[in-house]
């Protein structure tokens, strides 16, 4: 079999079962476990797929930037965004964190809810400056770009002097195994901090970060009370995160 013949039959074994494993691929393929690491390893490098130990996982869509994302907005997110705005009561603080989707939990939010809403999602921030009854703290540090989102030792200090009632987490991916996953480090720990600072914790996830991994991650499931998802997710996919006793709205 050729590499290109190989590397399409694991994409088929990702998209199919959601992992691969090299000492299985290795029995299927007829082919040295060396072989499999190296064509996984490449895969990895061109954005195919998010290795693991002992093999590797389907890798978030969602792993693009920014502006390329906002042009993405589907039907789906704006159905986790709408419920994600439900979550949010009369009198609490909360934390909200990046992505597109929270971006949107803004236009839902009811129009006389009295709410404090700490964000380091600049976009977010002008999004929520419309609405009369929010309350918005915009968290300072360094722009980092890609995601647009402020992170860094400064960001990190004011989410450490707030406890929140609820946390809005912007994923990028959910496992059951990997857990809760960005592609940058330092916006991991901004998310991090925020969730630990937080009464309850839900993460925002349209159908297609579910079951994928990124290379940072910010903690396993049972920091979560929610997953606000879509609904295109069967039980069977559903049901490794029922494990942990979450809701899922």
């Amino acid at each position: 079999m050729l590499a290109a013949e190989r590397r399409q039959y694991i994409l088929e074994c990702l998209q199919r079962d959601g992992r691969v494993l090299a000492n299985q691929l290795s029995a299927e393929l007829n082919v040295s476990e060396d072989t499999i690491r190296r064509d996984l390893r490449e895969m990895a490098a061109e954005g195919l797929l998010q290795r693991v130990h002992g093999g590797a996982l389907r890798k978030s869509p969602a792993l693009v930037n920014y502006k390329t994302r906002l042009s993405q907005i589907t039907d789906q997110k704006m159905t986790v965004a709408k419920k994600a705005a439900a979550l949010i009561q009369d009198g609490m603080v909360v934390f909200m964190g990046g992505g597109t989707t929270n971006t949107q939990v803004a236009g839902f939010l009811a129009p006389n809810l009295q709410a404090t809403i700490i964000t380091h999602n600049p976009n977010a921030a002008i999004a929520l400056a419309e609405h009369p009854g929010v309350e918005v703290i915009l968290l300072g540090g360094r722009l980092y770009k890609y995601a647009q989102v402020t992170v860094g030792a400064e960001t990190l200090e004011q989410v450490r002097q707030v406890r929140a009632d609820l946390c809005l987490l912007g994923v990028c991916s959910l496992h059951p195994e990997v857990g809760i996953s960005l592609q940058d480090f330092e916006e991991s720990r901004i998310q991090r901090a925020m969730a630990d600072n937080s009464a309850e914790v839900a993460a925002l996830a349209s159908a297609e970060k579910i079951g994928t991994a990124a290379p940072f991650v910010v903690g396993g499931l049972d920091l979560l009370n929610y997953i606000v998802t879509s609904g295109d997710l069967s039980e069977e996919e559903l049901a490794p995160y029922r494990q942990f006793h979450l809701e899922i709205l």
